[in-house]
């Protein structure tokens, strides 16, 4: 008796793993690389009031880099199928949680805005100009020119998936 249900509890448990199995696709882009197999990504200047100076170089690199990475375009200097263009235009330090008797800030928010113009010439109906923003929050405990190069790094990436995802995602 005990290997008949032991037998019968194999069986079930068989047919539940094929028959209910989930089935899922991740695609990280919509391209139809028929109609589109390039794109161009102009340098994006820093034209915000506080400059910090590597950030446009990181951002206009960080940027190219994504898209070589998770599509098959090639990227070209100009006139690509797709295009990319903008500026930095803002990069703001706001000070947050005021502590204390003589009035200091214990948290401040960066806060980068960056203008970004994309052209599809396969479908420009997809064209848009649009602002995209981003930021950290960091304790006054910690020099900012120490964590700088970290929270634009981490801003940076957040206003990047943003714009891959406008531009060319599935979701």
């Amino acid at each position: 008796m005990k290997s008949y249900f032991s037998i019968s509890a194999l069986l079930l448990a068989g047919w539940l793993v094929l028959s209910c199995s989930i089935s899922y696709k991740f695609n990280q882009s919509a391209i139809d690389y028929t109609k589109t197999k390039s794109i161009s990504i102009q340098d994006f200047p820093n034209i915000a009031p506080s400059v910090y100076a590597p950030l446009a170089q990181q951002f206009t690199e960080a940027l190219r880099d994504r898209y070589t990475r998770q599509t098959k375009l090639k990227i070209i200097p100009n006139g690509g199928d797709l295009h990319l263009e903008g500026e930095i235009t803002g990069y703001n330090l706001t000070p947050l949680a005021v502590t204390g008797s003589n009035m200091l800030a214990s948290q401040t928010r960066l806060t980068i805005t960056i203008r970004v113009r994309f052209t599809n010439k396969a479908d420009p109906e997809k064209d848009f100009e649009r602002t995209f923003s981003a930021k950290q929050e960091f304790s006054n405990d910690s020099l900012f020119d120490s964590i700088q190069d970290e929270l634009c790094t981490a801003i940076t990436k957040e206003i990047i998936d943003l714009i891959f995802n406008d531009t060319v995602a599935t979701w």
